[in-house]
């Protein structure tokens, strides 16, 4: 996925079981974040940032999607432990990783293996991508979207 590509129309289930659609969000900024896993350290850390910032991310009309392989009760467990108060969207498949791209080889300790690559994208009223964060970090992440348009 890039800039001035349209996202696709299934986005997938929540943590809820709740199938969500870019139909859901016509009409709307949407940002979708991928991210690795559930309570590790920097997941948390970006999760948590986008959290406390979430009445401004709001403010500025953004409605906001976070994304990982993840369970739906993972993601429940992840989202009630922090009182995330945005849905997370459970990818098991990869269906979602794969069209936005973010599903790439990784290197970790001289070892090579697939993984999400972090990645945070704002998308339009008319469900195009307008923006592509591929450096978030993870402790300021709310104010990364906040200032792509100062």
């Amino acid at each position: 996925m890039k800039i001035g590509d349209k996202i696709p129309e299934k986005l997938g289930h929540d943590a809820e079981g709740k199938e969500l659609t870019a139909a859901d969000f016509a009409g709307k900024k949407l940002v979708i974040y991928f991210y690795p896993k559930d309570s590790t350290p920097g997941c948390t850390a970006e999760a948590c940032s986008i959290r406390d910032g979430y009445g401004a991310l709001l403010a500025a009309g953004y409605s906001i999607l976070g994304v990982s392989k993840d369970s739906e009760a993972s993601h429940r467990k992840f989202a009630e432990k922090y009182s995330l108060p945005f849905p997370l969207i459970s990818d098991t498949d990869l269906a979602l990783n794969e069209a936005f791209g973010v599903w790439q080889k990784k290197k970790m300790a001289g070892r090579e293996y697939m993984g999400t690559v972090r990645t945070t994208f704002v998308i339009n009223e008319n469900g195009i991508v307008i923006d592509i964060i591929s450096k978030v970090d993870t402790k300021d992440a709310a104010s990364q979207i906040l200032n792509l348009n100062k």
